[in-house]
């Protein structure tokens, strides 16, 4: 995944502001990567375009064609969010142009990590000595399963109408996706859980046992399956326990909002999708916020972490991300924080906080 800026080569930015509260944790995230990639000798070229309901209201399309095209064109995608109530009633949904652009990028893999920060254990709704210190990385399937096959749709008329959805997963599907979490394992603390349904779906059948055979050429990384009922009562009870978890599209949905319970907010979260031939999208995961837009309350931390994850994978410097990882665990232990965190303090305050922090000396 690494590639990009280096000391004479820009690192090519393709920025999707999108809707709601996306420009402006956009733009702070934008300003910590220009300001740790400054001291670093590094230079960023960055390019703006629209996505979703902004797109719609201006061209007709959630995703226009130039924005895919600049998108393909770049080292690396930083979204905003997408959606929002003005778009409701639209014939056309904004969340298409999310969908379109992980199809057009090849974005298989979604990688989220939930990582509880010290200082912020009380603001979970789960007791403080249960959330302390879990840091777990979810590997999430992006592009198959049940919101991709066929057949679906909804058949007949009242009384005896019908609906299908379809969960279809070719070998090859399952596979590359558990090679990045395997991957991921190795980098991390060599734990990798399967999550699955494998008692009663033959979808999941399929993924434990290509899973099972990829572990015989992991071996260094221990491996362990959990049903995904079970799971969702493990992940609260004792998140502790988990490292990496690999599960398919629909499970993974829901069982990373589950995880925000963690941390007590989506705010904080980032993530990062892609794997194919086309650059990684990287986007803070708590949507565009219809509520808090133009309040300057946003809590642009998630969007801060992405860049960090934007460094780590695209730019290679993982020196650099965990500046960025530090700055962040400081401003959660001295504020300024967000009033979702219980803070009084505004995305600018603590953007500008973060961009003095890391904006010091670095080695490049």
């Amino acid at each position: 995944m690494s590639g990009g800026a280096t000391a004479t080569a820009p690192l090519r930015i393709a920025a999707l502001p999108g809707d709601g509260v996306g420009p402006e944790v956009t733009d702070a995230g934008l300003a910590v990567l220009e300001a740790i990639c400054d001291r670093a000798g590094l230079t960023c070229a960055v390019s703006r375009h629209p996505i979703g309901g902004a797109a719609l209201d201006a061209t007709g399309e959630p995703l226009p064609a130039a924005t895919l095209e600049a998108a393909r064109g770049a080292d690396a995608v930083l979204l905003g969010a997408v959606g929002g109530p003005g778009w409701d009633h639209a014939p056309v949904r904004p969340e298409a142009g999310l969908l379109a652009l992980r199809r057009g990028l090849g974005a298989f893999a979604n990688l989220r990590p939930v990582v509880v920060w010290p200082g912020l254990e009380a603001t979970s709704p789960l007791r403080p000595e249960r959330v302390q210190g879990a840091d777990i990385l979810f590997v999430r399937e992006l592009t198959g399963g049940a919101y991709f096959g066929r057949p679906k749709g909804i058949a007949g008329t009242t009384p005896h109408r019908r609906a299908v959805d379809s969960i279809e997963y070719a070998e090859g599907e399952i596979r590359r996706v558990a090679e990045v979490a395997f991957a991921a394992a190795e980098r991390r603390r060599r734990h990798l859980t399967s999550v699955d349904k494998a008692n009663v779906l033959a979808s999941s059948r399929l993924w434990r046992s290509v899973v099972e055979e990829l572990a015989q050429e992991h071996r260094a990384v221990t491996v362990d399956h959990c049903l995904v009922d079970s799971f969702a009562l493990r992940l609260l009870q004792e998140p502790r326990a988990f490292d990496v978890v690999v599960t398919e599209n629909l499970f993974g949905d829901i069982l990373t909002d589950e995880a925000a319970a963690l941390t007590g907010t989506l705010g904080t979260l980032p993530s990062a999708s892609g794997g194919g031939d086309g650059p990684w999208l990287y986007e803070p995961v708590h949507g565009s916020a219809p509520d808090l837009v133009g309040r300057g309350v946003a809590n642009p931390l998630g969007a801060i972490a992405t860049i960090a994850m934007l460094l780590r994978h695209t730019l290679g410097r993982e020196d650099l991300a965990r500046r960025v990882e530090a700055a962040i665990a400081g401003i959660v232990q001295r504020g300024p924080l967000t009033p979702d965190l219980g803070g009084d303090g505004t995305t600018a305050t603590v953007t500008a906080q973060v961009v003095a922090q890391v904006g010091r000396e670095v080695a490049a």
